[in-house]
């Protein structure tokens, strides 16, 4: 742990020199005047990188992911070029940078990020820039496999490194020479996104390496990983205190509406859910009551759930859900709760909080969390593994210094994330650097009512290929990237951004609503005027009190 910061001066340091690699490389560019041939890019090193393929694409054409394995369809020519970077003996760290032609380029570079435990690279959001202009490039951390696969990590622990902070570092420095060699210049900006552990390598970036990039995208962010996945054994324990303590979907169902009422939603949503003070001890069931409500073991495991992991004396360690965005499909019964009586050993968060302390902090693969004190749990935890994964420092002076932007989002109604998460991190950024309207010169978070995890939901979700839905067009008022380049290039701040919702999450099927997210603490509220599924309806104005 001790050798963490020298282990980045090295990686940095082995690319001191390459500016004079891609020098070289640039002999085969034409003079500068058209990319380079995209072929002659095989074979060719950059620092530890290595380039094992480098094809020209063109369309119609289609890249099939592996997590999921569907087809990507890519409707713009590009040189894909495809490598490995092996910055330790234990490290095998696959990349791609799809580069469009040089009459196409932006002159401009994005990285895009990951979800779960990675182990693939996700094409759609490279697309989505693809088809913007940009230069793009992802990796799939250092491992293969699906994301929610987490053997790879047992035993490995320069893996856990490349999972954790090397592979995104190095994959920047790589990219960004190969652009370089491949085009005759660097690019003008560079430009990192991603949502969920892609949120995090994004936090990861601004708070290590300041420099890799000059804006960059925070969705959802598991930054804290480390109370995030003992919360998951907080939140299992509570579901299973009692053999009646589990929620079914149809129980849970009745918990939205009744947070609703309590704190006056429209159209299924909460505009403020951190200012909803929800008791769902109104929903216990009363004399001769056998339905439509909840028991009081039941009730208890809500509010344990609400409040997130405590110590002790009771003092919060990490936040819980907020009320509101409890049913559905892809929400709680996906996540935290199960969908049948085998209650939680099927759920996304214990897939992830099981695969995590099993091999990642414990080295045990039976490892369960039955019986686990989640105080002690976190303990080890960031013992073993919070140099390597947690990107929760709030010092982002560096990057502020530098030049840096930083758009963070959250969907109040993340079942995988709690909201609370990110405002509590905005808040801690703020008090280290003089306060929100100080931080707001260079980070804004923007929270979204209604959406769940990284998109879906209720709400407005769609803001560009970060890594949901594409929004109905690349301009900065409805795509987050070309938000935060208006700001890095133009300066000009996101006052707000409209997400877009689609009629069953489908943007064939034509926009349904949009709406405004505004500049965390500001809150979109309806205007009175005009309809509620129009952005022009809603202003950012203070929160509740």
């Amino acid at each position: 742990m001790s050798n963490a910061k020298s282990g980045w001066a090295d990686r940095s340091a082995r690319f001191a020199g390459l500016s004079a690699l891609a020098a070289c490389a640039l002999a085969f560019a034409g003079g500068g005047a058209e990319a380079a041939d995209c072929g002659a890019l095989a074979g060719k090193t950059f620092g530890d990188a290595t380039i094992t393929a480098a094809t020209n694409v063109s369309p119609p054409s289609s890249v099939v992911g592996k997590d999921p394995p569907v087809p990507v369809a890519v409707n713009a020519p590009f040189c894909r070029v495809q490598g490995t970077i092996r910055p330790s003996s234990d490290s095998d760290i696959a990349f791609e940078a799809w580069l469009p032609p040089q009459a196409a380029w932006n002159g401009k570079y994005e990285g895009v990020g990951n979800g779960g435990f990675a182990g693939s690279m996700i094409y759609a959001p490279m697309n989505w820039a693809l088809e913007a202009g940009y230069a793009v490039s992802a990796t799939d951390t250092g491992h293969s496999g699906g994301s929610l696969e987490s053997a790879w990590a047992l035993g490995h622990p320069e893996k856990i490194k490349d999972f954790g902070w090397r592979a995104i570092h190095e994959t920047a420095l790589a990219s960004k020479a190969i652009i370089e060699a491949y085009y005759a210049k660097p690019p003008a900006h560079s430009y990192f996104s991603g949502c969920s552990d892609g949120g995090r390598e994004a936090l990861m970036e601004a708070q290590r390496f300041p420099k890799d990039y000059d804006g960059i995208v925070a969705g959802a962010p598991a930054n804290f990983w480390t109370k995030l996945l003992a919360n998951g054994v907080w939140t299992d324990e509570a579901l299973t205190e009692t053999p009646a303590s589990w929620i079914s979907p149809d129980e849970l169902s009745l918990v939205p509406g009744a947070a609703l009422k309590a704190c006056n939603g429209k159209g299924g949503i909460l505009d403020d859910p951190g200012a909803c003070h929800f008791d769902p001890s109104s929903l216990i069931c009363k004399a001769g009551e056998t339905s439509q409500c909840l028991s009081a073991p039941q009730v208890a495991a809500l509010k344990k759930i609400y409040s997130g992991m405590q110590d002790a004396a009771g003092k919060t360690v990490f936040p819980g859900y907020p009320p509101g965005g409890e049913a559905g499909p892809v929400a709680w019964p996906l996540w935290l709760t199960g969908s049948d009586p085998k209650r939680v050993e099927g759920t996304l968060i214990y897939g992830f909080m099981t695969g995590y302390f099993a091999d990642m902090v414990f080295d045990k693969p039976d490892w369960n969390f039955h019986g686990q004190n989640p105080a002690d749990d976190l303990a080890q935890a960031e013992e073993k593994t919070g140099q390597a994964l947690d990107a929760a420092n709030p010092d982002l002076s560096a990057f502020r210094d530098a030049g840096g932007k930083l758009i963070q989002y959250h969907g109040w109604s993340d079942a995988a994330i709690p909201a609370q998460s990110s405002i509590d991190y905005y808040g801690e950024v703020a008090a280290k650097l003089g306060g929100i309207e100080t931080v707001q010169s260079f980070y804004r978070l923007f929270m979204a009512p209604g959406m769940q995890h990284c998109g879906t939901g209720l709400g407005p979700n769609a803001v560009g290929g970060v890594f949901g839905l594409p929004s109905p067009s690349h301009d900065p008022e409805h795509d987050v990237v070309a938000a935060l380049a208006h700001w890095v290039e133009d300066g000009k701040a996101p006052d707000r951004i409209v997400a877009t919702l689609y009629r069953d999450n489908d943007p064939a099927k034509g926009i349904v609503a949009q709406r405004p997210w505004c500049p965390h603490p500001a809150v979109a509220r309806y205007s009175g005027q005009g309809l509620r599924t129009d952005a022009a309806s809603y202003a950012c104005s203070a929160p509740a009190k």
